[in-house]
C-alpha cells in the first residue's frame, strides 16, 4: 500500500546560502588583500635571494617561495660563520654571536611572511568553499514542491504487510465456506396442513 507525500524546501535554506556566498566573496576579498599588502611590503625591503640559493637566485623576495628560500639560504650562512652552531649554544662572550642573532631575526621575519601567505592562501580557498556550498543550497531550495509515492510498509521479513482491514477483499482470494444454519426445521404437519396453535 502507498502513499504520496508532499515535499517542500525547507524554509530558511535559500537565505543562507545567500549569506554563504556572501562570506565567501569577503573572504576571498580578505585573502586577496592581505596577500598584496605582505607581498608589497616585502618588495619594499628591496631584499634579493643570494646567488647560492637552492631555487629563486638573485630573485627578488616578493612571494612565499622567494621569503623562504632567502631564509634557509641566511640559515646557511649562520651556520657556517658559527661552525655548525645555533645561537642558543654560542658562548656569550663569543663575537659571532651577534651576526647569527640578526640572522634568526631575519629568518623570523621571513618565515612570518611566508606563514602569512599561507593564511591568505587558506582563507581565499574557504571563501570558494562557502561561494559553492550557498550556491548548492539555493539550487537545492529553488525548487517546487514535490509529490513523491512512498512504498508500502514493509514487515520484518521485508514483504508487504497485509492491510489490517480491508473493505473488499482481494481477488484472487478464496470463496469464505458456506456457514452452517441454526435455523430449526419446519413443524410436522396434519393432513398436509402445518399445525396451527389453538385460538
Amino acid at each position: 500500500m502507498s502513499s504520496t507525500v508532499t515535499v517542500r524546501p525547507a524554509r530558511g535554506v535559500r537565505g543562507i546560502g545567500m549569506l554563504s556566498i556572501i562570506a565567501g566573496i569577503i573572504l576571498i576579498l580578505a585573502g586577496v588583500a592581505v596577500w598584496v599588502v605582505v607581498s608589497t611590503t616585502l618588495s619594499d625591503e628591496n631584499i634579493t635571494v643570494s646567488e647560492d640559493a637552492d631555487m629563486f637566485a638573485g630573485q627578488q623576495v616578493a612571494g612565499p617561495f622567494t621569503a623562504y628560500a632567502q631564509a634557509e639560504v641566511i640559515d646557511e650562512h649562520a651556520l657556517e660563520m658559527a661552525d655548525g652552531q645555533t645561537y642558543a649554544e654560542l658562548d656569550r662572550e663569543d663575537p659571532v654571536r651577534a651576526s647569527v642573532m640578526d640572522a634568526s631575526f631575519l629568518r623570523a621575519s621571513l618565515f612570518t611572511s611566508v606563514v602569512a601567505f599561507g593564511v591568505c592562501a587558506l582563507v581565499i580557498g574557504l571563501g570558494l568553499m562557502f561561494i559553492l556550498v550557498g550556491a548548492a543550497l539555493r539550487r537545492l531550495a529553488g525548487g517546487p514542491a514535490v509529490a513523491v509515492e512512498t512504498p508500502g510498509t514493509t514487515s520484518a521479513g521485508g514483504l508487504s504487510a497485509a492491510p489490517r482491514h480491508s473493505a473488499t477483499p482481494p481477488p484472487d482470494a478464496a470463496a469464505p465456506p458456506a456457514r452452517p444454519t441454526t435455523r430449526p426445521a419446519d413443524p410436522p404437519s396434519v393432513g398436509g396442513r402445518a399445525d396451527t396453535p389453538p385460538a
